[in-house]
């Protein structure tokens, strides 16, 4: 089975569009399988796939996540459906509830109740697909006039990828995605994690191996390791700080309470600085690897070994033939 390999950028700071769109490119004509494009609260996520899936033509592209708030499933169905029209049936829908603080304090709206929210975004987003009227009666949403596209989509069926990390969304995840997107779980968890959701998954009835499984961290092929370890530092150190209580209570969950207790404590005290150096290099190498070509290759075979399906990686460069060189050396 050919290797799976996965990029995704930061387009929420500052950004060149010739560069970025170069290296989606080199991704494409390089083996890569998708393109993963965040939102979050800067730029929105679909006019960039927009732009991308016009300067593509192979690798999928995927949101890395679109939350289920901001916007309505009928409208999320509007924007997929009309991004696989534009590519010619490329997009994979990446969906998760994000947190209160992002729901409430941006957005505008209460964050209640995310996994019920969540599941009926997934129902309702495969009922339009399918080309049925739109008929729902959930918790959330009542939905009974029928109403259809007014075109008909490329695909019938879209795969949709989840964001989960608590125990009970990653069992909702079980039951009803096709992808499963960790977060922040060490690669010294990972296989008894996705041995768990194997058996999650059976327990609802599916395939255990039906639902592709993506590393819940991004493997970056570089010369200067401590230059990416602050970057990837500086992501730990936020999210467990200022992203609400799942996240820190993930890392406690998987053993890192002592870690965790350590960088609130530091941020809380000495600011942002502090907070980024407090984080234990152990911790961010086992969540976000750097390294050669050789290690980051050793790094992915770990990945497959715990039962990864799909793997994220960057590479730290700016020569084009370098990066599609080693996009190539890290798929053999």
């Amino acid at each position: 089975m050919a290797r799976r390999l996965s990029i995704g950028f930061n387009w929420q700071g500052s950004l060149d569009y010739d560069v970025a769109c170069q290296r989606v490119r080199i991704a494409d004509e390089n083996g890569i399988d998708t393109v993963w494009v965040p939102e979050a609260w800067g730029r929105d996520c679909f006019t960039i796939l927009a732009l991308l899936a016009r300067e593509t033509e192979r690798v999928q592209l995927g949101t890395g996540i679109v939350n289920t708030y901001s916007r309505t499933p009928a409208a999320l169905a509007q924007h997929f459906a009309t991004l696989d029209e534009v590519s010619n049936g490329r997009m994979i829908i990446g969906l998760g509830t994000s947190g209160h603080r992002v729901i409430e304090h941006w957005h505008g709206v209460p964050f209640q109740p995310p996994l019920t929210r969540l599941r009926e975004y997934v129902d309702i987003l495969r009922i339009i697909f399918s080309g049925e009227p739109l008929r729902y009666e959930g918790k959330v949403f009542n939905l009974q006039r029928g109403f259809r596209l007014r075109f008909t989509p490329v695909r019938t069926e879209l795969p949709i990828y989840i964001a989960s990390l608590t125990p009970k969304s990653v069992a909702q995840t079980a039951a009803i995605a096709d992808g499963w997107m960790p977060v922040l779980i060490p690669l010294p968890n990972l296989a008894e994690e996705i041995s768990k959701f194997r058996d999650m998954i059976k327990a609802a009835g599916r395939d255990p191996h039906s639902v592709t499984v993506r590393t819940p961290g991004v493997t970056t092929v570089t010369d200067d390791v401590e230059k990416i370890r602050h970057e990837s530092k500086a992501h730990v150190a936020f999210y467990v700080t200022n992203m609400g209580d799942f996240y820190r209570e993930q890392l406690t969950r998987l053993g890192y309470e002592e870690a965790v207790h350590t960088i609130r404590s530091a941020w809380d005290e000495g600011g942002h600085a502090a907070g980024i150096a407090s984080v234990p290099d152990d911790l961010v190498d086992n969540l976000h690897f750097a390294g050669s070509v050789e290690a980051c290759r050793d790094r992915i075979a770990a990945y497959e070994e715990a039962g990864i399906d799909m793997i994220s990686v960057n590479v730290d460069s700016e020569d084009p033939a370098e990066i599609g060189r080693i996009f190539r050396q890290l798929q053999g």
